[in-house]
């Protein structure tokens, strides 16, 4: 079971996928850079803040005392390096449609593999006691953050995530997730959640067996 604990001004939209491949395909990577191409072209000169969707991100952010500008939501971090210009790393076609769904919505979201969850997920506030090993191999202090967290200990946020649980190339079923403030089209959150299980079916199959938005 997927809650969220506290009266939060946060939405997730969550999906289960079973029985996932890893193939050997650039197409949802290419996506992405083509995608990172294109908002350079728009937006570059511009300041990031004035992008449309930024700001209802950063709002949900503020909320909770994170300034978002030190500390970006994982899809602004995306769109900074699209404006910038800077270089994109192809981890695996799971994660490639992550970060192009991410740029393309401008919302924070991530695939986790459901076998390495141990239990039911909670949204919550961290305290002083949450960290973890994050992608980039360091520790992530994850005190007054937005987190997902289950029975053993938090493994996931809208900045960056644990390699607890990462999706690797031995992942079958994953866990999708969308970060989105409270007040967020319902229509619209769904949308886009399908259009990343669409993505995900097309490019590593399975077949999904759970969806659903979750609000305070």
């Amino acid at each position: 079971m997927w809650k969220i604990n506290e009266d939060l001004d946060i939405k997730i939209a969550m999906a289960e996928i079973e029985n996932v491949s890893m193939p050997d395909d650039k197409t949802a990577f290419e996506e992405l850079i083509k995608l990172a191409g294109k908002y350079h072209h728009q937006f570059s000169g511009i300041s990031i803040g004035s992008v449309p969707g930024v700001s209802e991100v950063r709002k949900f952010f503020r909320k909770i005392g994170i300034d978002p500008t030190k500390h970006r939501p994982s899809s602004e971090a995306l769109l900074n390096r699209a404006i910038k210009q800077k270089n994109f790393n192809q981890i695996n076609p799971i994660v490639d449609v992550c970060n192009w769904c991410s740029l393309e919505f401008l919302l924070p979201l991530c695939a986790y593999d459901s076998d390495k969850i141990i239990g039911d997920v909670t949204v919550r506030i961290g305290t002083e006691e949450d960290s973890y090993l994050g992608h980039n191999r360091r520790e992530v202090n994850l005190n007054k953050r937005y987190l997902l967290s289950d029975e053993t200990s938090a493994f996931g946020s809208p900045i960056t995530d644990s390699i607890r649980t990462a999706v690797d190339e031995n992942s079958e079923n994953i866990s999708l997730v969308i970060f989105a403030p409270a007040d967020y089209q319902d229509e619209l959150l769904e949308k886009r959640l399908n259009i990343f299980i669409q993505r995900i079916k097309e490019f590593c199959g399975g077949n999904c067996s759970k969806k659903e938005i979750l609000r305070t």
